[in-house]
């Protein structure tokens, strides 16, 4: 195993690789076909490089852990903007989330609605590619530059382009007030209508989820709101006039229950624990309960605003046939080794998509050595 601690250190690992490399953060998303090869760990660089909250920005280093970064900003009042899932209770696994290993799985949660996701908050990144050579792209503003945008590039690319070693943030302030208005008893596609008219309306939804079978074993559809307490207040009795076709209508707005509530969603906690694959599709939210009722699942929850689709299913089995007809695509979450190497875990690219992703491989790591074949 290769531990690097600096930039330095880790351009010199990757450059002196005499086979294929299987990079890992905080090892807490065992996502992709399993890797063949050494171990190089980025966990040894870490540290936050520079926070300025006037400026809404920070800097890290890509093994500093997710829940060091959220404390620095918590204490200025910040937040990350597109709230990070945490896999661990969904995969079961352990360590440290890191932020190089957000940025690399692009992961978002619940808020992506609202502000995008994890790839529309970074501003900047230092990595080494599959040569040794440290490249760096974007800065400590947002702005449009010429050539590749190796930022967008990098967030979601699972280390096959490079091995990321600084990233650069942008922060929003935590609101002042949160409430969530609750609906009971919806049918997906009754839900998804709710949602769909929350998410249309003028009132900034931040939030749009919805459970088949709730905490209690209920079905229960959320819509979040944040901001200014007054606004919040007012906005809440305005969503609740506009659904008020939908059945009765309960508001939270304990900012503990409220929170407990949206990391059950955005951390799939329904499904931990619980036997079975899990599948991640990303649709229509207009086709989201007819994809629901196609998949035949054990359990389904549905996030923005049923545009994104938690799927629980039996082991081994491959989902993207009964998806057949509906423009979107499906990646494996959960699922054994073995799974994970028969089927493929990614939604396979058109051919004309998958010669430009070979491409940029190519370009980036000549020697196919940085995780071959983990999104193949």
């Amino acid at each position: 195993m290769m531990n690097p601690v600096t930039e330095a250190e880790l351009a010199e690992a990757v450059a002196g690789a005499a086979g294929p490399l299987r990079i890992m953060g905080g090892g807490t998303r065992p996502i992709g076909k399993p890797v063949a090869g050494e171990l190089l760990s980025v966990a040894g660089l870490t540290g936050i490089e520079l926070y300025e909250p006037g400026a809404l920005t920070i800097v890290v280093k890509a093994g500093t852990s997710v829940a060091e970064v959220e404390a620095a900003l918590a204490a200025e009042g910040q937040r990350l903007p597109f709230e990070p899932m945490d896999h661990r209770l969904l995969l079961g696994s352990t360590g440290e989330p890191t932020m190089g290993g957000v940025v690399a799985a692009n992961v978002s949660g619940p808020r992506r609605i609202q502000v995008g996701a994890c790839r529309d908050s970074l501003m900047g990144v230092r990595f080494v590619d599959g040569r040794g050579t440290v490249l760096k792209n974007g800065g400590r503003v947002m702005k449009n530059v010429t050539g590749y945008d190796l930022v967008k590039l990098m967030a979601g690319s699972y280390g096959t382009l490079g091995v990321l070693s600084e990233l650069s943030f942008k922060v929003l302030p935590v609101p002042e007030a949160v409430a969530v208005i609750l609906i009971e008893g919806l049918s997906d596609e009754e839900a998804v209508r709710a949602l769909s008219a929350a998410l249309g309306s003028p009132f900034d939804v931040t939030g749009a989820a919805h459970a088949p079978v709730g905490v209690d074993g209920a079905p229960v559809t959320m819509i979040r709101i944040e901001g200014f307490a007054d606004s919040v207040a007012y906005r809440a009795e305005a969503l609740k006039t506009l659904l008020a076709g939908f059945g009765e209508i309960a508001v939270e707005a304990d900012p503990e229950k409220t929170a407990a509530g949206w990391r059950w969603v955005r951390d799939v906690e329904a499904f931990a624990g619980q036997p079975g694959d899990v599948w991640r599709i990303s649709v229509k939210p207009s086709d989201g309960p007819r994809v629901g009722a196609a998949l035949k699942a054990q359990g389904l929850l549905y996030d923005w605003g049923g545009g994104q689709i938690w799927a629980r299913v039996g082991e081994g089995r491959d989902i993207r046939p009964a998806l057949e007809g509906v423009g979107g695509h499906a990646t494996l979450i959960r699922a054994s080794e073995d799974t994970r190497a028969a089927l493929p875990v990614f939604q396979p690219e058109p051919a004309p998509l998958a010669a430009i992703s070979a491409g940029l491989r190519a370009q980036f790591d000549p020697r196919g050595i940085l995780n071959p074949g983990l999104m193949g």
